[in-house]
C-alpha cells in the first residue's frame, strides 16, 4: 500500500465533556494516538455513509 504524505491540517474544537470522554476511552483502550484515532474514525463513519447512499440495482 503506497503511503500518501498527510499535507493538510484540520482542526476541531471539544467542549470539556467530550475531551474526557476521549481522554477515558483513551486510556481504557491503550489509546496512544489519539490523531490517528480521530482520523480513521472519521475517515470509517464517512465512508460508510457515502457508501449506503450508493444507488443499489436491486433494492
Amino acid at each position: 500500500m503506497k503511503k500518501l504524505p498527510r499535507e493538510y491540517k484540520v482542526s476541531i474544537l471539544l467542549n470539556e465533556s467530550e475531551i474526557k470522554t476521549l481522554d477515558r476511552f483513551c486510556e481504557k483502550y491503550g489509546v496512544s494516538n489519539k490523531s490517528r484515532l480521530i482520523r480513521e474514525t472519521l475517515m470509517r463513519a464517512i465512508l460508510k455513509k457515502m457508501d449506503s447512499d450508493q444507488p443499489t440495482l436491486f433494492d
